[in-house]
């Protein structure tokens, strides 16, 4: 197939999630010139590519950007990815398996395309971008309808023997926990991501516990942590426990690979100080508790990402980016 000619002028970062799939559009100054999220067709691999070249174009025309400036798009996917052969093997959370996504997408859209996992282009583009300063060791935990960690050990993304470096979210927490979709119970995942929390909240309710989510009608993890900013107990419970499993995580992350920082981010970091008190509470609790807790979890060892909501869709710029800088040099031995 051939593709059209790679133009600088604007890329297309794609963050597909759990339940969204969010487009950033940008200059290669980093410019945002349009932003733009619709939601996802959970287990539709079949239009999985369709979907996507729809969110771009939904987001150019939203904007009155004329879609042929876009010359390179970038998408992040949770999961395991081969970004080599563009080809999504296992995405759990969305029902994809063995999806050759980048030639999908570059059949419909025409352009150059490529495809990461999303953590792993979340804490690549931390890094291309610069966000930490002079930081070369760090983690980006996402936190969202899932929970993975991409992992930046001397300024390089670790992948790992499988591509799997950092997938968390699937270490068993509570053995006697619910039943996580990879097949184990308990995982991280099930105590601490966005449906587990509303998962929590709806079955507080469902047992007659007196809170406050059993009368609004809403209890997805915004309104739990809401709710629990609110002085509710029962929300206040449940967020405590999530803080306390990611704070375990993030001392798993930590001690397995002497970091030093600990990026959050994902949705459901936007619940802000409502989210992080749960997680430095338990941080402190282990510092008082251990000196060698004490020693490599420092107070500053944790922040919530710059970009947040969007730091995953500001890593598939990245590799949107690499993906044009790839093509060009093609172009110039060709013509050399």
């Amino acid at each position: 197939m051939t593709l059209r000619p790679i133009n600088r002028d604007l890329v297309a970062g794609v963050d597909v999630g759990g339940s969204k799939i969010a487009v950033l559009i940008v200059d290669a100054e980093l410019g945002v010139h349009a932003r733009h999220a619709i939601p996802t067709a959970i287990g539709a691999p079949g239009t999985a590519a369709q979907q996507i070249a729809d969110a771009v174009r939904a987001t150019a025309d939203e904007a009155r950007i004329d879609v042929a400036r876009i010359g390179a798009v970038g998408v992040g996917v949770p999961g395991r990815v081969d970004p080599v052969a563009g080809v999504v093997s296992l995405a759990v959370n969305l029902g994809w398996r063995w999806l050759p996504l980048r030639d999908d997408l570059e059949a419909i859209l025409g352009v150059p395309c490529a495809v990461e996992n999303d953590v792993r282009a979340a804490a690549g583009g931390i890094l291309e971008r610069g966000v930490l300063g002079p930081i070369r060791d760090f983690v980006y935990l996402s936190v969202g309808t899932g929970i993975s960690a991409g992992v930046v050990i001397d300024g390089s993304v670790h992948r790992g023997t499988r591509g799997l470096a950092g997938e968390i979210g699937h270490i068993v927490v509570d053995a006697d926990g619910p039943r996580c979709p990879c097949g184990l119970d308990g995982c991280l995942e099930t105590i601490a991501a966005g449906p587990a929390i509303a998962r929590a909240a709806s079955e507080a309710i469902a047992a007659g516990r007196r809170t406050a989510l059993a009368t609004t009608g809403n209890s997805d993890a915004a309104a739990v942590y809401a709710a629990a900013a609110a002085g509710d107990s029962v929300a206040t419970e449940i967020v405590n426990r999530a803080g306390r499993a990611l704070a375990r995580a993030i001392h798993a992350l930590v001690m397995t690979y002497d970091i030093e920082r600990v990026v959050l981010g994902g949705g459901v970091t936007g619940a802000g100080l409502g989210f992080l008190r749960p997680v430095l509470s338990e941080l402190d609790a282990m510092r008082a508790a251990s000196e060698l807790a004490a020693e490599m979890l420092p107070p500053d060892i944790v922040e919530i990402s710059a970009d947040g909501r969007e730091a995953g869709s500001w890593g598939a710029v990245s590799v949107a980016r690499a993906r044009a800088s790839r093509e060009e040099v093609v172009a110039r031995e060709a013509l050399a």
